[in-house]
């Protein structure tokens, strides 16, 4: 076999991966979102929730496309969630789980987490006590704690990743 025709069917191969691939939850944040997101206000007696709202914030490539999910006032609790159009298993398979978080303004001390609920959770009771299987996103408090905290939860217990991943900020 020519060493060409190895790269065309190393390509070719990763090209037939790459169709194979599924997504099991996309959001593009459309002018609809609002019918697919279960707000929730687990702080509601404290009086520390906060309202989303729907912008492309102070910075974006295209005022419509880049419109997503934004946090409205400072210093409050943020709880949303979406369900998966269905139920799926990724048992012998890669999970990629990604998104993206902008924090506009100088943040002080806070964070931007994605947890991933399994099928049974009660969306509009959801606080932070709710089973997760897996929570990741950046925490940043002041200019010593700068860090993306990993956690998968097995069987009950929780697995924190101990390497250090840096936020870009």
């Amino acid at each position: 076999m020519r060493a060409s025709t190895i790269i065309f069917a190393l390509l070719f191969s990763y090209v037939a991966l790459l169709v194979t691939a599924e997504d099991y939850f996309a959001e593009k944040f459309d002018k609809n979102w609002e019918s697919r997101w279960v707000k929730a206000y687990p702080k509601k007696a404290e009086n520390a929730d906060g309202e989303w709202g729907w912008s492309a914030g102070k910075f974006y490539n295209d005022a419509v496309k880049d419109k997503g999910l934004q946090t409205t006032q400072d210093a409050k609790f943020y709880t949303i969630s979406a369900e998966f159009p269905k139920e799926f298993s990724n048992k012998g398979k890669e999970l990629i789980v990604q998104y993206t978080i902008k924090f506009e303004q100088n943040i002080d001390c806070g964070g931007g987490y994605l947890k991933l609920y399994p099928a049974s959770l009660d969306q509009e009771n959801m606080n932070s006590e709710s089973e997760y299987n897996i929570m990741f996103g950046p925490d940043i408090c002041g200019s010593s704690t700068r860090k993306v905290h990993v956690i998968f939860s097995h069987n009950g217990k929780n697995h924190l990743v101990k390497k250090e991943i840096r936020p870009e900020t």
